[in-house]
Parts: structure tokens; C-alpha cells; sequence
């Protein structure tokens, strides 16, 4: 296939007079750089064009599409999502992810094009993975088995919006973040701490079970951080649409 480039050119010939004609032995090896670079310029123009997106984007291209029930099956879990709320290049075999926009967890809308391209630090956005994860650990396992070698104050302390705060010890590999525990210890949220180079942090809770071998998680900005009740119902409210 590559025998072109290959080609063995001799340095010299013997001509019938007897004369030896040398050749440049650089030719081929410019060749070769040049075929190269317009390869990988290409490459990048076809990667940098507009809309390089993969399928799963076609619901934030073509709002008729976005309509369409896609099927989904986790670990024998029908779900039947709309498109418009599946986000563009998150295909997975074993996971499916989703955008939604707050205060009612509505799906991409061609009117709804900036505010989905957000990522304010009070932007609306939850997003939202479904996955098969047959070893999850629930909130409370999470708690003692992950965090809990980590947090100063083991015993926790009452925290905003009626959520209980634990502090991560300084210097380990949360000390940037916040945890928070509510509904009773059944929901963690953990919480990136506002910094110069995080000015637009989030809070992500982490694998909720919703059924046998399936896990939900999502996230939204910190700023949401005091409807954090109604997220989380309104979230459970969604992926219940979802099941088949």
C-alpha cells in the first residue's frame, strides 16, 4: 500500500559512457514531509469545520428530530428518552447522558440555543448521566467507605438550606471541596469550592441507584445550591418520564 514511499532510488547509475549521475538523495524524504503535513492539515480542517459533532447531535441541529424517542436499555432498564435531551458526542454502550435546563428540567430548543452553550456560574443547566454500574455503593456506603478518611469533622456540622456539611481535612484530595448530605443522608452532594481558576463551580451527586445495577448522578453550579430539593425531585420526576 506504501510501496510508493518506499521506493529504493539508487545514489547512481553506470551510464554506457561510463559516467556516474548522482541523484539528490533529499527528494524523497521532502516528499514524504510534504504529503505528511497536508494530511494532518486536512485532518484538523475536517475536525475544526462547524457542526463537527458526532449523531447523538442531530436533536441540537434539526429541532423536528428532537422530538423523536430514542430507546435505551442499562442493565435491563427500558428507558425512551427524547432527543433533545440526549447531549451531542456522549454515546456509550453501558451509559446515557442528558442535559436539562432548570427551573422545569426542559430539553434543547432552537430558542434555547445560548442558554445550552452556558456555563455561567449561575447558568441553569443539570447535567444528568444514567449508567449500568453493578458495584455502586449507596449514599451511605459512599460516605464511610470513600469520603469519610478524609473529612475533619467526622460528625458533621448543620450547613445552608438544610443540608449537613462536612469539611474535607487540608492537603488531602478534597480540599478544594465541600460535602453536603441531605434527605436524611440518602443524597450526597459534593461541592467544588469557588477559586480564581474555578470561577464557575459545580455540585455533583454522585450515583444514585434507581434500579437494579443502574445508577443516576448529575450535577448543576453551585450557585443552584439552595434548590437542591427541588433539583432532586425534579430530576427523579424526569428519568420516572423516561422508563418504558
Amino acid at each position: 500500500m506504501v510501496n510508493w514511499l518506499r521506493r529504493e532510488t539508487p545514489t547512481g547509475r553506470v551510464a554506457d559512457e561510463g559516467e556516474i549521475h548522482q541523484h539528490s538523495g533529499w527528494l524523497i524524504p521532502l516528499a514524504v514531509t510534504v504529503v505528511v503535513a497536508l494530511l494532518c492539515a486536512a485532518l484538523l480542517l475536517y475536525y475544526m469545520r462547524p457542526f463537527a459533532l458526532s449523531r447523538n447531535a442531530a436533536p441540537f441541529r434539526d429541532n423536528r428530530a428532537s422530538f423523536v424517542a430514542i430507546p435505551v436499555n442499562l442493565a435491563g432498564l427500558a428507558l425512551s428518552i427524547p432527543r433533545r435531551y440526549i447531549e451531542p458526542g456522549t454515546s456509550r454502550k453501558n451509559m446515557v447522558a442528558l442535559v436539562a435546563a432548570l427551573p422545569d428540567l426542559r430539553g434543547f430548543s432552537e430558542d434555547d440555543a445560548q442558554l445550552f452553550a452556558n456555563n455561567a456560574p449561575d447558568s441553569p443547566l443539570v447535567h444528568l448521566l444514567i449508567r449500568a454500574d453493578r458495584d455502586r455503593l449507596d449514599a451511605g456506603e459512599r460516605l464511610q467507605r470513600i469520603y469519610m478518611p478524609y473529612i475533619a469533622n467526622r460528625a458533621g456540622e448543620k450547613g445552608l438550606f438544610g443540608l449537613t456539611h462536612y469539611a474535607f481535612r487540608p492537603g488531602s484530595g478534597y480540599a478544594r471541596d465541600d460535602l453536603y448530605a441531605g434527605n436524611g443522608g440518602a443524597l450526597l452532594l459534593l461541592c467544588e469550592q469557588p477559586a480564581q481558576d474555578l470561577p464557575s463551580p459545580n455540585c455533583l451527586a454522585i450515583d444514585q441507584p434507581i434500579a437494579p445495577g443502574v445508577s443516576l448522578s448529575y450535577r448543576f453550579k453551585r450557585t443552584q445550591l439552595s434548590s437542591w430539593r427541588a433539583i432532586d425531585d425534579d430530576v427523579n420526576r424526569l428519568v420516572a418520564k423516561f422508563r418504558r
